[in-house]
């Protein structure tokens, strides 16, 4: 699969910010604003669906995000969007969406939570890369300055991704080469059955969630286990489960005991606490490029591969 890259950013290119799923006060994405335009050097376009007048959970009515939505990916002058904040929403609009002058011209879409369904959508229909990265808020009491939020601002500049982190007692060690996918693990099932399902097949996928009960992690991780998601893998990574919850009687395994339980059977390398997260530790990843991972006692790492 060639994989169509949208181009790197320059200096006074212009970035949109758009909420296609929940609502977002403008004074949340105020420092964002104001870092991209003094400290990163780019212009920036609201879109009306950020700060908008909504009374409800969304940013707008499905007509208003989509319109919204729309506009940013067809305006010429916009280089990248970065979508404000993920929440819900995304899927009632995703196939409404006209991406005719997005597949000739693709540019960055970034984004994570509920916006996996915007990379999956263009990754297994289109073969375009996107961001899966920190959103406006992240920006916030001066998290800019981390090396989280600032791997989008190398990530916008072409420059490649080289990740490491500790090692897990649970991690299955190897190396693997493959086109990365992923996202949020709800919205990956969610998406199952749909036209934004994801392509696993010789791919490393990563996962990650928050707030979810572990009864709820062991059944979605089962249906990507039914489903044949997890049979053919390059390699997985697990991400954070932020704010996991237990049950009254408890279900009596860690997630990383429940995920390690369901792929034990595979021999693809698997690695444990990657950073990427709802946490502050949530790394841009560059959704369809190709990484190379290696897994040792000592170390992970996760390297972007531009040729192969």
């Amino acid at each position: 699969m060639i994989i169509k890259t949208p181009p790197y950013l320059k200096p006074g290119d212009t970035i949109g910010i758009v909420c296609p799923a929940g609502y977002m006060a403008f004074e949340k994405a105020a420092e964002c604003v104001r870092v991209l335009k003094e400290e990163w050097g780019y212009n920036v376009k609201a879109g009306m669906t950020l700060g908008s007048h909504s009374e409800t959970y969304f940013s707008g009515t499905d007509e208003e995000r989509i319109n919204d939505f729309q506009a940013m990916l067809d305006d010429d002058e916009v280089q990248a969007v970065l979508c404000g904040r993920g929440g819900y929403g995304m899927g009632r609009i995703i196939d409404k969406i006209n991406f005719k002058k997005f597949k000739k011209k693709p540019k960055w879409v970034i984004g994570f939570s509920d916006i996996t369904i915007f990379h999956t959508h263009v990754y297994s229909n289109f073969k375009i890369s996107s961001l899966h990265a920190p959103m406006a808020a992240a920006f916030n009491d001066e998290a800019y300055k981390n090396k989280y939020v600032l791997s989008l601002k190398d990530a916008l500049e072409g420059k490649r991704a080289r990740y490491a982190c500790d090692a897990h007692g649970l991690n299955r060690n190897g190396k693997a080469i493959g086109e990365l996918v992923g996202g949020n693990l709800a919205l990956l099932v969610n998406g199952i059955g749909t036209a934004s399902e994801i392509k696993t097949k010789g791919r490393l996928l990563f996962i990650e969630d928050i707030g979810e009960q572990k009864y709820a992690i062991d059944r979605m991780m089962h249906q990507l286990k039914r489903s044949g998601k997890l049979n053919d893998l390059a390699g997985l990574i697990v991400g954070c489960f932020a704010d996991t919850q237990d049950t009254e009687r408890p279900f009596g395994a860690t997630v990383q005991e429940v995920i390690y339980d369901i792929v034990k059977e595979f021999g693809y390398p698997v690695c444990f606490n990657f950073p990427v997260s709802h946490n502050k530790e949530n790394y841009a990843l560059k959704v369809g490029a190709c990484h190379e991972l290696k897994i040792s006692a000592r170390k992970v790492m996760l390297e972007e591969l531009r040729h192969i």
